[in-house]
């Protein structure tokens, strides 16, 4: 009897020592993993406002088809400090309410956060899951769940939860962003406020949510009306910084000087049979910013190596015309730098999209756009 109550006390022994490891070894892990800080530096000394780390991001969106060897290349090409960097998420129709994370995806990312590691610890990341819906024949702007509670559920466990535990918090990446141009979910905002409280239960670092472009037109009541529920939609208040698509719609043009476009971020030219939108768009950006006390970012800003490229952004074709004009696309990037560059509550901007340069990248930009892509913060701000 003797013996047994030894052995019993020798098992009880092991149980302690085993959970003693188990809890060092997570408190090591933990203390290891450095969450990034988001400042506003407005002293008289520095106005360059609210970085991440000191910084300003810069960075490139990847296509999801990125090519790895062409992603580490654009990192030097472009002068990036940050990655956008999507898994896609497999969605079986626009009505559907259940997702899944692509394994592969998944794998390529934690594969190519490796490389990042091992070849350049500077880069930062932002985690952002990509709807891939109907294998991708439909964008995420069309998806729309017939059943809100089954897809926040399934979203929150099936998607975000899935990421934060295989990706975001083993390889300490910067930011997660919860969710991009969903237009037919955003407006559920006590779901997105417990949807970003449960992600902070189990990952630390920054959050973001992308809204998408808007319109609006002082002759469109309800174009007004939209904007005001998107920008008082109380999501903005739960996140870090506030992401934003900016496709916005400029000029009927298919050319355009800079400075044109420059006027036109403050007074869209964009017209409907005569009637002109004069959409301030720079002071409704601004406004998000005076609203919720967040800084912003551009999360996608991208144009097409085609002549009207200011005026449907986020429409590679507008006019179905095959006229490539790398020097229209470089314009564009170049109003955008002039307008938003020093305003210290300008995050700063994610180009769309690099990664991969094949025939069918639209976006991808043009040597006249690299070289304005480069001055944008070159003075490591």
């Amino acid at each position: 009897m003797k013996y047994i109550n030894n052995c019993k006390t020798v098992d009880k022994l092991k149980n302690v020592i085993l959970i003693a490891i188990i809890f060092i070894s997570f408190f090591i892990i933990s203390s290891n993993v450095r969450a990034a800080t988001i400042t506003n530096d407005q002293t008289s000394n520095s106005k360059i406002g609210w970085t991440i780390d000191g910084k300003k991001i810069k960075s490139g969106s990847l296509s999801t088809d990125y090519n790895i060897e062409q992603v580490l290349n654009d990192i030097n090409k472009f002068q990036l400090n940050t990655l956008n960097i999507p898994v896609m998420i497999d969605v079986d129709n626009i009505s559907s309410s259940n997702m899944i994370v692509d394994k592969t995806s998944e794998e390529k990312a934690i594969n190519l956060i490796k490389q990042l590691k091992n070849t350049n610890t500077n880069i930062n990341v932002i985690l952002e899951p990509y709807p891939w819906v109907e294998q991708g024949t439909k964008a995420e702007t069309e998806w729309k769940p017939n059943n809100m509670n089954a897809f926040f559920l399934n979203w929150k466990i099936n998607v975000l939860k899935t990421l934060i535990t295989d990706i975001a918090v083993p390889y300490n990446v910067t930011a997660l962003n919860i969710g991009s141009n969903l237009v037919n979910m955003e407006s559920e905002e006590n779901s997105w406020c417990d949807t970003i409280d449960y992600v902070r239960t189990y990952y630390k670092g920054l959050v973001t949510y992308r809204t998408n472009k808007w319109d609006t037109a002082s002759w469109s009541p309800d174009s007004i009306t939209a904007y005001n529920n998107k920008l008082n939609n109380k999501l903005f208040s739960k996140v870090d910084f506030i992401s934003i698509a900016a496709y916005f719609e400029l000029t009927n043009n298919p050319t355009n000087t800079v400075e044109n476009l420059t006027s036109a971020i403050e007074n869209s030219q964009i017209d409907f049979g005569g009637q002109v939108r004069h959409q301030n768009i720079k002071q409704e950006i601004k406004n998000f910013y005076d609203k919720w006390n967040k800084p912003i970012f551009f999360g996608e800003l991208g144009f097409p190596k085609f002549d009207y490229a200011s005026y449907e952004p986020w429409n590679w074709n507008p006019y179905k015309n095959n006229d490539i004009n790398n020097v229209e696309q470089a314009n564009c990037f170049e109003a955008y730098r002039r307008e938003f560059q020093d305003e210290p509550w300008f995050l700063g901007f994610s180009i769309f999209a690099v990664g991969e340069q094949s025939s069918d990248k639209h976006y991808y930009p043009s040597q006249e756009s690299t070289e304005v892509i480069k001055k944008w913060y070159s003075n490591g701000q």
